[in-house]
């Protein structure tokens, strides 16, 4: 197979696989490594493809998508590690939501709380939340609407959040890189840094295939995270390394699925 054929072969494995190993593609199309990592840095230099701490994803599945399609996106994951975010919740919290697929999972676990209130600048989020009967306040910033992630940012959302404190945000992330921290494509992302000033207790839900990833736009230090929830999936060596940094780690699914 010559090399352009086998690179259009491997984003369509991608594309039916998601994240996977360089041996694992290596192995399918009966080359090397070295071969295989010459074609995803040719890949990630046109823009089809993201390297990541153990493999490698299709840039279109992971970068800065639609709310509505992020949804669609490793949906069980999410719901798993939205599951565990949950049991972190008591009646009588304050707390911020960000605009992320994976913390609107959350939302119809909420019902079971009373005499919570919530802030977030999602408006999906928003939406969501008025469906559920229980005792709860909504808070929602101005700002600028933002189609994509039909949410509000600028800087009217960022004075929003830094006029309250509240005990915990939930937020997610398109990268989580050691040195760079919680890392976004969202080039609006200084209302994310506002929601992290605001909160006593920052808890970070992303999925596995984050970790060794570093988008454009910093959101935070790991050393302000609080607790992270992720899936199984993750790197042992990187899974050690963000503990010894101080980070509580929950992790979700069976040890079986991966």
């Amino acid at each position: 197979m010559k090399p352009k054929q086998r690179q259009a072969a491997i984003l369509e494995y991608l594309q039916r696989h998601g994240k996977t190993a360089v041996d694992a593609l290596a192995e399918h199309f009966s080359t090397t490594g070295t071969t295989i990592r010459k074609d995803l840095t040719l890949l990630e230099e046109e823009g089809e493809v993201i390297r990541t701490y153990g493999g490698v994803v299709l840039s279109r599945d992971d970068g800065d998508q639609p709310i509505d399609r992020k949804t669609h996106i490793n949906t069980e994951k999410k719901r798993q590690i939205a599951y565990a975010a949950i049991k972190l919740i008591d009646d009588g919290d304050s707390l911020i939501f960000d605009a992320g697929s994976t913390v609107l999972q959350m939302v119809p676990h909420l019902a079971q709380f009373n005499n919570i209130t919530v802030m977030t600048n999602s408006l999906t989020i928003v939406n969501a939340l008025v469906e559920l009967d229980n005792d709860q306040t909504i808070l929602m910033p101005g700002g600028t609407y933002r189609k994509k992630s039909a949410s509000f940012h600028g800087s009217l959302a960022e004075s929003a959040f830094q006029q309250f404190s509240f005990d915990k945000l939930f937020i997610g992330a398109d990268g989580v890189d050691l040195n760079a921290g919680v890392t976004t494509f969202n080039e609006v992302h200084n209302v994310s840094k506002a929601m992290c000033e605001a909160a006593s207790r920052i808890v970070l839900l992303v999925d596995s295939s984050k970790f060794g990833r570093k988008s454009p736009n910093v959101v935070c230090d790991l050393s302000v995270v609080d607790t992270l929830i992720t899936d199984n999936g993750i790197n042992p060596d990187y899974l050690a390394a963000l503990q010894a940094k101080g980070i509580n780690i929950i992790l979700v699914g069976d040890p079986t699925d991966e």
